[in-house]
């Protein structure tokens, strides 16, 4: 989006062929990616359990064979030896996808492992808990729809006995929901988002980490803007979703990071942003911005980038819908901007991905709207705004739109008579946005360039 309106600043025929060029690229990969994602999204619950349960690195079995699996079968369910050391040793044979689509073949084995994993005895309702972990974990669709059987159970754990149970429950659903249209389609109507909004009320990290990856799945899915979001919209999972990226990070990076892609992905689906904003979506990740950008001089940064994104690009999107008016009011906090440049500053070198959307927000933070176009003047942020044209050619477009396509031009002349901004003001203009003007402004006719925000 290159403005919250319709655009007066439009790129020149060269430099928009060349953003049509890039982003045909970008979609590309980023198609390819997604589908590669397919595979390596899922989430793999394994390094603390090794072949005796004890807590310890465990060494992957060799594949078994069919004739080892159904033996193995047989003597779990005639009670032979102990029957959980006999699922440790299915449990590890099916982290081999050829074990994997042999237990599935064989008649009768979901019905024996389920009848494990609802079983009254702890020990053995873990470890085939695990077994079904590892087979949601397989890149075989036909192994995921195998699973459908166990969905309604593993809802219903999801008030599991101990919260590794629950845990393990609830990333084996989110890599079902990865795999398969047709385990979401049986997800729904079993009532995967009541026993989601039930669970979120967890008290434990682990649960919420784990209800999140969940969620962001179901949320990515291709139906999720007409079967799956509206659900969630109806139900207290945006309450609390908000609740939980706002705790000051005092649950841990991960839940504010899970849930912060999961408010991206329902806004970006514009289905009712506007129950959101009504919730305070807006002044809730204002805020959390600013607390982040407070803390980043005194605290561990690493792997913050990937909180800061999605919360960047929620504010970005929902600058961006029509009937949200009352949005920009509730963002006239020049403190904002402050915290905007500081990101681009910390990030620019080890994550430049960042500088680009801490403009987006900024791009749309300034159209129509003298607010934020004269706070960078009287801030004195112009300058650094600048400096960035000598990153790249996309930040060099960005920035300069920031001020040359909104509202730019006017704070520079509600500041022309004062004394302090006066020589100032007339050095910016005349050596960086008057060049920038002619080399970036086209005829009228050109139509303006629209990039994709997620």
């Amino acid at each position: 989006m290159w403005s919250r309106r319709s655009c007066r600043y439009r790129p020149d025929a060269s430099g928009l062929e060349e953003l049509r060029a890039r982003r045909r690229e970008q979609e590309s990969a980023l198609r390819k990616a997604r589908r590669q994602q397919q595979l390596v999204s899922k989430r793999l619950l394994r390094e603390e359990v090794n072949g005796d349960g004890q807590a310890g690195v465990e060494i992957a079995a060799e594949p078994l064979s069919e004739q080892e699996v159904l033996q193995l079968l047989r003597d779990v369910q005639r009670g032979r030896e102990e029957r959980k050391k006999l699922l440790s040793r299915l449990r590890q044979g099916l982290q081999h996808k050829e074990t994997q689509q042999k237990f599935v073949r064989l008649e009768g084995s979901m019905r024996v492992l389920i009848g494990l994993f609802t079983s009254s005895l702890a020990n053995i309702q873990m470890e085939a808990a695990r077994c079904l972990h590892e087979l949601s974990h397989s890149c075989d669709p036909a192994v995921a729809e195998a699973c459908l059987p166990a969905t309604s159970y593993l809802l219903t754990y999801l008030s599991g006995h101990s919260v590794e149970f629950t845990e393990l429950c609830l990333y084996t659903l989110g890599n079902l929901a990865v795999e398969s249209d047709a385990v979401r389609k049986q997800l729904l109507p079993q009532g995967i988002i009541p026993a989601l909004a039930s669970c979120i009320q967890s008290p434990h990290v682990a649960v919420l980490e784990g209800l999140g990856y969940v969620l962001s799945q179901l949320l990515q899915a291709t139906e999720a803007p007409t079967k799956i979001i509206p659900l969630v919209l109806d139900s207290v999972l945006p309450q609390h979703m908000l609740r939980l990226v706002s705790s000051n990070l005092e649950l841990g990076m991960g839940v504010a990071v899970e849930f912060a892609w999961c408010l991206h992905y329902i806004v970006c689906s514009h289905v009712n942003n506007a129950l959101l904003i009504s919730q305070g979506i807006v002044s809730t990740l204002v805020l959390l911005l600013l607390e982040l950008a407070s803390v980043m001089s005194k605290a561990a940064t690493e792997g913050l980038e990937l909180l800061i994104c999605p919360v960047l690009r929620c504010l970005s999107n929902l600058l961006v819908e029509d009937e949200t008016e009352g949005c920009k009011v509730q963002i006239q906090d020049e403190r904002l901007l402050v915290a905007l440049f500081l990101f681009m500053q910390y990030f620019l070198q080890q994550h430049p991905f960042l500088v680009q959307e801490c403009l987006w927000l900024l791009n749309n933070l300034t159209a129509d709207e003298p607010f934020f176009c004269s706070a960078v003047l009287t801030l004195d942020l112009l300058p650094a705004l600048l400096q960035l044209l000598s990153c790249s050619r996309m930040v060099t477009l960005l920035a300069a739109d920031d001020f040359l396509s909104q509202a730019g031009l006017q704070a520079l002349e509600q500041h022309q008579d004062n004394p302090q901004l006066q020589e100032r003001v007339r050095a910016l203009s005349e050596t960086y946005l008057q060049p920038a003007a002619a080399s970036l402004i086209s005829c009228a006719g050109a139509s303006a360039a629209v990039l994709p925000s997620s």
